[in-house]
């Protein structure tokens, strides 16, 4: 081209070279455009098939993923069903509604919790309190030390702590109810009680009376 330019200044070669020489570089630079252009059309095919699969790849991810999730927070068929086909008819918009509108929480996390509150209502249960403030109190306690209520009672023989409502103590088997039992040594005149054993009554002797 630099030739072609010097040799115009001058004067050895006319202008209808230098034009042609133009044209001919022009038509050059067309090929290498068309053969760009034939370069991205057969690479075409290939990367839309590409990012098809990847989004119908990532569809089939989220209504497997959502299908998953709320079989993991409900029971109920009909939700499952309907949080399913909502996903795949809208992928994305769907999959933000289902995560706005899902169960908060697991089946799991729901049975631990369950589990959690069974296992301190039993600690409450077997927690004793006072019938009357119900202030905590100990098992061997007989009176509550916060309002004076009596709780336990002592038994008089083997005085070892009985509940109020316990008639006979069970561990001396003595009646808590009846006469309290005669000690040994201590046994009542039979005669005066007039019981068969002791010794008769005396009869007050005297002749007959005329």
């Amino acid at each position: 081209m630099l030739c072609f330019i010097f040799d115009f200044e001058r004067g050895v070669r006319p202008v209808s070279s230098i034009i042609i020489f133009l044209f001919a570089n022009a038509g050059t630079g067309g090929n290498s455009t068309t053969n760009i252009l034939a370069t991205l059309q057969s690479l075409a095919p290939p990367l839309i098939g590409c990012t098809a699969a990847f989004v119908v790849a990532f569809w089939a991810s989220l209504v497997i993923w959502t299908f998953r999730d709320i079989r993991a927070r409900t029971q109920d068929f009909l939700s499952q069903v309907l949080s399913t086909v909502l996903v795949a008819v809208f992928p994305f918009v769907g999959v933000f509604i289902y995560m706005i509108l899902r169960p908060r929480q697991t089946l799991a996390e729901i049975y631990e919790r369950q589990l959690e509150e069974e296992s301190l209502l039993a600690e409450m249960t077997e927690r004793q309190t006072c019938s009357n403030c119900h202030a905590r109190i100990e098992g061997d306690f007989q009176v509550c030390p916060s309002c004076g209520q009596k709780l336990k009672r002592s038994c008089p023989k083997c005085e070892r702590l009985l509940e109020l409502r316990w008639t006979f103590c069970p561990y001396c088997a003595s009646n808590l109810t009846g006469p309290p039992q005669n000690m040994p040594g201590m046994a009542p005149n039979m005669a005066s009680m007039g019981m068969p054993g002791g010794p008769p009554p005396q009869v007050p002797m005297g002749g007959p009376r005329y």
